[in-house]
């Protein structure tokens, strides 16, 4: 029965994820042993339950109907035995979270070293990515984004600081030989590096005062991943390639330094902080109920 079990869980996660490599990542998993576990179940029930081809994978007909089955079961065996975690003294289990990259670095660090040493039980899995991915989809239990807009049945709660800014620098070393931009128009003439999002989007480069609000496109040397190569961006500002755009936490260690000085800081435009979201289930995994009640106690965010 555990093997049957493991088998079912392993043809919902392909299935959701439409992918064996993209349920092994969001699993924990391989793609050969998910592979492994649907065709055991495949040769138990003796049908084909997912069509497979080097480019996709989908449910046929019959793997669709027991998809649509077998997701509100596993959800009321998962709350079950849940139920019976809420009796432990202390909350144990996984709880996985789909978060960008700029909160894995700026926002997790400062809140989840003292919430595994207040739930020892507890095995956190965190998935570092720029892209927008359905959380639950990707096996997660919740996400963390700014200014999303939630699916249906999706609470958003506060976390991390409620206001913050993008942030232009250079270093010293370049700005002494290319000179100070006065207004954001004039890094048009300057060797910007770029961020660009895994779908090829380059996002502009936002700025505003006193009510003036200026948006430009501004080329350069260097063109990364936004969130995965940011650092690199960081390094080749600081060794005196360009002029970097990114978010004033990240870079704000380095202009401490000195290795890089603030650029049209005047012009740095705030946006609202971000969110922890998740599913308005009427019951919670205790792993995800206890990160919940713990950011929602958190104090008020202390930026610096």
């Amino acid at each position: 029965m555990t093997t049957e079990l493991a088998d079912i869980h392993a043809f919902v996660a392909v299935a959701r994820a439409a992918g064996f490599r993209e349920a092994a990542r969001a699993t924990g998993s391989s793609a050969s042993r998910l592979s492994e576990a649907v065709r055991r179940l495949e040769d138990r029930l003796g049908v084909r339950l997912l069509n497979r081809t080097t480019r996709s994978v989908a449910p046929t007909e019959a793997g669709a109907q027991l998809l649509e089955r077998l997701e509100p079961a596993l959800k009321e065996v998962h709350a079950a035995l849940d139920l019976a975690n809420g009796f432990r003294g202390k909350p144990a289990g996984t709880l996985r979270l789909n978060v960008p990259v700029s909160a894995s670095r700026l926002v997790l660090p400062r809140i989840v070293p003292a919430f595994l040493a207040a739930y020892p039980d507890i095995r956190l899995e965190v998935v570092a990515e720029d892209g927008f991915v359905d959380v639950l989809a990707a096996g997660c239990d919740a996400g963390i984004r700014y200014d999303e807009r939630l699916e249906q049945d999706m609470i958003a709660i506060p976390i991390g600081p409620r206001e913050q800014r993008f942030a232009a620098a250079a270093s010293p070393a370049y700005l002494a030989q290319r000179g100070r931009p006065r207004h954001p128009r004039d890094l048009l003439a300057h060797a910007c590096l770029r961020g660009q999002f895994a779908s090829g989007a380059k996002p502009a480069w936002e700025f505003e005062r006193r009510g003036e609000q200026v948006k430009i496109e501004p080329t350069g040397p260097l063109l990364v991943r936004i969130g995965a190569a940011a650092d690199l961006a960081v390094d080749a500002a600081v060794a005196g390639v360009g002029v970097i755009y990114l978010f004033e936490d990240w870079l704000r260690p380095y202009i401490a330094r000195g290795e890089l000085e603030p650029v049209l800081e005047p012009w740095w435009p705030r946006f609202s902080g971000p969110f922890l979201y998740y599913p308005g289930r009427r019951h919670q995994p205790a792993p995800l109920r206890a990160f919940v009640d713990f950011v929602k106690a958190l104090p008020p965010w202390q930026v610096g």
